[in-house]
């Protein structure tokens, strides 16, 4: 079914429940797993305000290099060998262009509700991933979403 699954990651809980669904689909189908985070820094990225010690870039990549940590530390609890990669950038055009290189084939993502209630828009990012991607998609929601 799948032999590489990618697992974009911020940190959030929509993406620790993504990660847990796809580690999930890799101990089923016994595909290979990675995930990837981006610090999206913008225009600012390389500033330091006076007293700091790491620019908003430094600090972004920091931030995200502890989202796949975390991830592959409960990977690891699974039995499962996860491969990380941090990135620095616009998110989309990021994680696209890295399951294309590790030629992933489906990537698991979270999203955000949003809107009123019952109602599931998907986030920027789950969007472009899914309209802009060649990889199948899976977006995993809340729980009580619906």
């Amino acid at each position: 079914m799948y032999d590489r699954i990618l697992v974009p990651t911020d940190g959030s809980d929509h993406a620790e429940r993504a990660a847990t669904r796809a580690f999930e689909l890799a101990e089923t189908t016994g595909a290979a797993i990675d995930a990837i985070s981006v610090a999206e820094t913008g225009p600012l990225g390389s500033v330091r305000l006076p007293g700091d010690e790491a620019s908003a870039s430094e600090v972004l990549t920091d931030r995200a290099r502890t989202f796949v940590d975390r991830l592959e530390e409960r990977a690891t609890d699974r039995g499962l060998v996860l491969e990380t990669e941090v990135r620095t950038g616009v998110p989309v055009r990021e994680i696209l262009e890295y399951a294309d290189e590790i030629g992933a084939d489906a990537v698991v993502m979270g999203t955000r509700g949003r809107g009123g209630v019952g109602r599931l828009m998907l986030g920027s990012v789950a969007d472009g991933v899914m309209r802009h991607g060649d990889q199948d998609v899976l977006v995993v929601g809340e729980e009580n979403e619906g």
